[in-house]
């Protein structure tokens, strides 16, 4: 299928929504603080290992495997490294029960130790009716499941075994809870690619409504022969290494991920970075293909850079959804162009990663934390593609090896997650000591 044609700027959502945003930000931004994540993706285990292979472009972790599909063997990002087991007692003392038994909550595991001592320290000094928890899934612990589907098929019952809570979305954020003793909210939110990021708003939702203290809040996605066939009988599977935003491009990788968060209120004591704000709409133009004109994208952004209290002149790089399917690199193309008419620093790393799905929001989130992390000097990943630019597009200024964040202002990114149904969510952050507004004061308004 063609690329949509790039929209008359008269009708563009765009220009409308842009025009009412002209001159100071709406309101104040009200930021959370992240610190350090866990993080477990093809890149690598855990942050410093994960931020140097992104910068790098490595692709060392995205792999063709066979046995996915029937018909021929496909690309994907397995989860680098051995997983980590449960735990061998949850917070009550007891062994944890079979239905938590899956690799989505392995994965999760193998996250979350990365940062235990620092959960810990959160329930011990919040208390646990003051910790919460939201996490992204799609997978949850379908993949275990699948094998009991085709057991019932075959034998008219269920194994001795099947258990329906392994694959319910609250899997996740139930073994949190109990592996932790935390008695505040936890729950699970599933709104497919755009969970992790989603996860990330309503965790800061649940601060800003002072119903929490802290918050352990991100995503996890597990591969999976189900999620993998729904993509391939879309046709929306890559012939071999995703190739996002080129004129080439033909579909995505699958590939899985755990990133994980604690927000608080309060600038922690180690290294963190700011979730300066963060926006959403549902635009609901298709069951899996996005609007292509963008405007639901577009009204995303905006509302990003309103929460956060930013304009777009101030964001120095994004993070793009960029999955490398026709539809959505064309549909984001257009609607970058639109809300960032002077040009910004870009990068789609799904290419790094594969398309994490429910767990892609959080972990570019994690990717951002990385490039604002004080301890980094700016760099940004590299964009991996083939070079040969969509003419019927917009040209974005995607990244090359060694690019760096603009020198002499305040380090502050976007990261975009777009979803089947038209549910987009924007995330904006910024490094800890971002000073935004004398920046503005010393430039004369702009920054």
């Amino acid at each position: 299928m063609s690329a949509p044609g790039r929209p008359k700027r008269e009708s563009s959502l765009g220009e409308e929504v842009a025009q009412r945003q002209e001159g100071s930000p709406a309101t104040a931004p009200s930021p959370a603080w992240l610190g350090r994540p866990g993080v477990v993706c093809a890149l690598g285990q855990g942050m410093d290992a994960v931020h140097a292979a992104a910068l790098r472009g490595d692709t060392g972790g995205m792999l063709a495997q066979d046995g996915w599909l029937r018909d021929r063997a496909i690309v994907v990002g397995a989860a680098a490294g051995d997983l980590a087991e449960l735990p061998a007692a949850l917070a009550d003392g007891q062994p944890p029960p079979d239905h938590y038994h899956s690799r989505n909550n392995r994965l999760l595991m193998t996250a979350a130790g990365q940062i235990a001592d620092t959960l810990r320290a959160a329930v011990a000094r919040h208390g646990p009716a003051r910790v919460g928890i939201v996490l992204g899934t799609s997978t949850s612990g379908i993949a275990e499941s699948s094998g009991a589907f085709r057991a019932r098929s075959r034998d008219g019952a269920w194994p001795s075994g099947y258990d329906y809570r392994r694959q319910t979305l609250a899997a996740p954020a139930a073994l949190l809870a109990d592996w932790l003793g935390i008695a505040g909210p936890a729950y699970t939110l599933s709104t497919a690619c755009t969970s992790g990021a989603r996860a990330l708003l309503s965790a800061k939702r649940l601060l800003d409504a002072g119903l929490c203290d802290a918050v352990i809040c991100g995503g996890v996605d597990t591969l999976c022969p189900l999620t993998i066939n729904g993509f391939a009988s879309i046709e929306a599977i890559a012939a071999g290494l995703s190739n996002p935003f080129s004129a080439h491009r033909d579909g995505i990788n699958i590939g899985e991920a755990a990133a994980l968060f604690l927000m608080q209120r309060e600038r922690p004591r180690g290294p963190a970075v700011r979730l300066l704000g963060g926006g959403g709409s549902s635009d609901a133009w298709h069951m899996s293909a996005p609007d292509p004109t963008g405007r639901g994208a577009m009204l995303a952004m905006h509302a990003a850079l309103r929460d956060a209290g930013v304009t777009a002149a101030d964001i120095g790089w994004i993070n793009l959804h960029g999955t490398g399917t026709p539809h959505n690199d064309a549909m984001e193309s257009l609607a970058v162009d639109a809300v960032f008419p002077q040009g910004v620093a870009c990068t789609a790393t799904k290419p790094l990663t594969g398309h994490t799905l429910a767990a892609a929001g959080a972990l570019e989130a994690a990717l951002c934390w990385g490039v604002l992390d004080p301890a980094a000097d700016g760099g940004l990943p590299p964009q991996r593609w083939d070079g040969a630019a969509d003419p019927a597009l917009p040209a974005l200024r995607l990244t090359a090896p060694g690019q760096r964040l603009p020198a002499g202002r305040p380090r502050i990114v976007m990261s975009n997650s777009f979803a089947f149904g038209g549910n987009n969510a924007c995330l904006v952050l910024a490094e800890a000591d971002a000073d935004i507004a004398a920046t503005r004061a010393a430039t004369g308004g702009a920054s």
